[in-house]
């Protein structure tokens, strides 16, 4: 729904400096059911569905919201500089008052990115940056910032949209959505490509194709790391959500597909893909060991330490290289073999990306996944993003592994989203530690006793005589948590991961678990790893989230 104004601390929708001109017959000649009003003359720029991102010159798309149509913000559009409205027949009447032309079509949410690829010339056929896209419950975000960080290596200029951060040749913006609306999504194409961006990584929630945030565009490459319980505040049930992420492997949405078969859904995936497709298997955690061995590609563990994992990536023609992905977990080793194959799928020839990674380490950076905020000497933290009970258990499994002593737990569940994992969160973090901490999250308009209360109910039916604490707000939760652990032992802060707010009560609070945890090691007398950007957070009253500025 659009909004009259947005917040200080949302980062502005990115577009192209120069964007291409049109005239609007042209637009009305190819999208509309029905014109009102005159068109002849009228140059168009851009395209927007909020009055909060209108530029002038615009055409704004008028939808029907939960409560209220677009079209009664069609004056305050065209105050703003639109130059048209396009709108459906129920919305047409109100948007014609407004005195621009309206362009009325059946469903302008369908249309939405046909027009936006049209406006921005960033559909099929247009030139264009590579273009990788990834889906599935676990890894999205890590194989994105795999997928940039092994391009760099092979001296490509990026492109990056993930639920962390916009990349745009080197400059970095806070992201809004995990997948953006698509009119921003093809702005945000069309800056890349006027900025001499070769490659992009894509993150593709399930949402994302739902809600038809990637409709006009065609991959290159799209990738599938998993589906495990998750998002069924959105979905029915996981046979809905499954169905949700399929359109991303048939030939209107993508040219390839490299498909994980760790799980029984990438199997499924790989069987009813529906263009060119290859498949990666890691034995090590795969629910399916032959399935998985038998793969095109096959990812072995070397060795796990606590800077990182080492593996062997094999494929057809004894094609082979071993690297090490910069953060622990064979789940990362396996999202680190995706991400190579997709760069290989993605016409990359295969000496020049052993010429970087054979033998070294893969340079990225993963926000907020598993990321070590602790120095090597004292107890380590590590602040993850993970939020469903598969992310748990595979994490836990290799702070477990790279920790000669105690494991301490720490997390928090969504509010007013999905209610059905909590159990199982609270189940897979007992397993998994020594020491059980609960506290808050994203509350939103929930009761954060409750959810917390839920949590610990799933914990205790596991392990009824496990050490489960309860702390909140979050800020005095990490301060106990580092005081039960030392030298040799590990925290694992799974939940907020890069974010750099809380959600309470519609209100974005600023918080940084990362810096959270500096702050609570440093306290305690432990040195630690600084952050690369400078943290204004929480003693001072400026916004936590910079829109220059990548999250803490």
């Amino acid at each position: 729904m659009p909004t009259d104004s947005a917040p200080s601390n949302i980062p502005p929708v990115l577009r192209p400096d120069d964007p291409p001109v049109h005239i609007l017959d042209d637009l009305a000649a190819r999208f509309a059911d029905e014109v009102r009003g005159e068109t002849a003359g009228i140059r168009l720029s851009g395209i927007t569905l909020a009055t909060a991102d209108l530029n002038a010159g615009d055409v704004f798309v008028a939808l029907q919201g939960g409560a209220r149509h677009g079209a009664e913000f069609a004056t305050d559009a065209v105050a703003r500089g639109a130059v048209a409205i396009v709108t459906d027949a129920a919305g047409a009447d109100r948007a014609a008052a407004a005195g621009v032309p309206v362009i009325v079509v059946d469903d302008p949410r369908a249309r939405l990115g046909d027009l936006s690829a049209w406006v921005y010339r960033t559909g099929r056929g247009d030139d264009l940056p590579i273009l990788f896209g990834t889906t599935g419950t676990n890894g999205k975000t890590s194989v994105s910032h795999l997928l940039e960080g092994i391009l760099e290596q092979l001296d490509v200029v990026t492109g990056l949209s993930s639920t962390a951060e916009r990349h745009i040749a080197g400059q970095i913006i806070v992201s809004r959505l995990t997948t953006p609306e698509a009119y921003e999504m093809h702005a945000l194409l069309a800056l890349m490509r006027e900025r001499g961006v070769e490659a992009v990584a894509v993150e593709v929630s399930a949402q994302a194709l739902s809600r038809r945030r990637v409709d006009g565009i065609v991959f290159d490459v799209a990738g599938f790391t998993n589906l495990t319980h998750d998002h069924l505040d959105d979905y029915a049930d996981m046979r809905e959500y499954f169905e949700a992420k399929m359109p991303l492997f048939r030939p209107d949405r993508s040219r390839r597909a490299v498909i994980s078969v760790d799980h029984a859904s990438g199997t499924e995936v790989f069987q009813r893909c529906e263009v060119p497709a290859v498949t990666v298997g890691t034995p090590d955690i795969a629910s399916d060991v032959d399935a998985a061995r038998a793969a095109d590609w096959v990812v072995e563990i070397v060795d796990e330490r606590q800077d990182g994992t080492q593996f062997r990536l094999s494929g057809p023609d004894g094609r082979t290289l071993t690297t090490v992905v910069p953060v622990i977990g064979r789940h990362m080793a396996a999202n680190a073999g995706l991400a190579i194959v997709m760069i290989l799928e993605g016409g990359y020839a295969w000496e020049r990306i052993v010429d970087a990674l054979d033998g070294s380490r893969i340079q990225a950076y993963l926000p907020g996944r598993t990321e070590l905020v602790s120095a090597a000497e004292g107890p380590a933290i590590y602040v993850d993003f993970g939020h469903s009970p598969d992310a748990f258990e595979k994490t836990l499994a290799a702070v477990r592994r790279v920790t000669p002593g105690t494991v301490v737990m720490l997390f928090g569940a969504d509010g007013d989203r999905d209610a059905t994992k909590r159990h199982d969160m609270g189940r897979t973090a007992v397993e998994g530690s020594d020491i059980l901490i609960v506290t808050d999250h994203h509350p939103r308009f929930e009761e954060p006793d409750s959810i917390r209360a839920t949590l610990i109910e799933g914990a205790r039916r596991t392990r009824p005589d496990a050490d489960i604490r309860e702390f909140s707000p979050p800020e005095r939760a990490i301060i106990e948590a580092v005081a039960l652990v030392g030298e040799g032992d590990a925290i694992l802060w799974a939940g907020p991961g890069h974010q750099d707010y809380r959600d309470i009560r519609g209100m974005r609070t600023p918080y940084s678990a990362r810096e959270l945890s500096r702050r609570a090691l440093r306290a305690a007398g432990w040195p630690v790893i600084e952050p690369r950007w400078p943290v204004p957070y929480p003693d001072e009253e400026t916004p936590a989230s910079d829109p220059l500025r990548p999250a803490f």
